[in-house]
């Protein structure tokens, strides 16, 4: 299954490229606007694939007392931080790309301020299992999720941009990137709510008693910090 999705992935990353390609050696608009929605097909396909922060996502939401409305709110906020940070890096940074790169698609630096603070909002979700009222979750607090978790930049979009400034065309690579962000989010947002709607059912099946769903949501909340804390020493402290 994740072979033949890398290899879907592979085919639409080496047709935009070539569609890149004619576009800047002044093959018009048509073609490749004509093309250009194959790039959400190929966001989604890509978010399918290890990485993409889906784990966060899905741990976060199974934690935190987040609706559809959030859920989708934390989902798009990682998705557009993702690509985004990608373009920045190819339109601002391109320059100083070895200092923040280890290796190609990967970026250390932004990688381990992600990941550490996502080890904060763990050791704060920690603290409020063991030492806060039952609350909600502010909608605030899921956006900061999203972008924190989204501060690893997008290889593939990076990949692109690149591809594309180095032919004159960096117009190209940014409305990849923009239909690109739309597939991801697609992806992103079905593990979102699908997270929240499993968690609901079974919130409704505890409903009647109370004090035990209190004590399970606190300690799913406590677990729930406990793994992005882990996790987040894990990426960091482990190469």
């Amino acid at each position: 299954m994740l072979q033949a999705i890398l290899d879907i992935q592979r085919e639409i990353y080496l047709a935009f490229a070539e569609h890149i390609k004619t576009f800047a050696n002044g093959g018009g608009w048509t073609a490749f606007l004509a093309f250009l929605p194959m790039g959400i097909v190929f966001g989604a396909v890509h978010a399918m694939t290890p990485g993409h922060s889906k784990a966060v996502l899905a741990t976060y939401l199974t934690g935190a007392s987040a609706g559809m409305r959030r859920a989708l709110m934390v989902s798009l906020a990682l998705s557009a931080t993702h690509v985004t940070m990608a373009v920045a890096i190819a339109l601002f940074s391109l320059p100083l790309v070895s200092v923040m790169l280890g290796s190609a698609g990967s970026a250390p630096v932004l990688e381990d301020l992600s990941r550490g603070l996502l080890g904060m909002i763990g050791a704060w979700m920690l603290w409020s299992a063991f030492f806060r009222p039952p609350h909600v979750h502010g909608e605030g607090e899921g956006v900061a999720v999203g972008f924190m978790a989204g501060l690893i930049p997008c290889p593939l979009t990076l990949f692109v941009m690149t591809f594309a400034m180095s032919r004159g065309v960096p117009v190209a690579g940014i409305m990849f990137a923009l239909v690109m962000m739309t597939g991801v989010a697609l992806t992103l947002s079905t593990v979102a709510l699908a997270t929240v709607f499993f968690r609901t059912r079974v919130e409704k099946l505890l409903a009647t008693r109370h004090t035990l769903l209190a004590k399970i949501s606190k300690a799913v909340e406590a677990l729930t910090g406990l793994i992005l804390v882990i996790v987040a020493m894990r990426e960091i402290l482990v190469r």
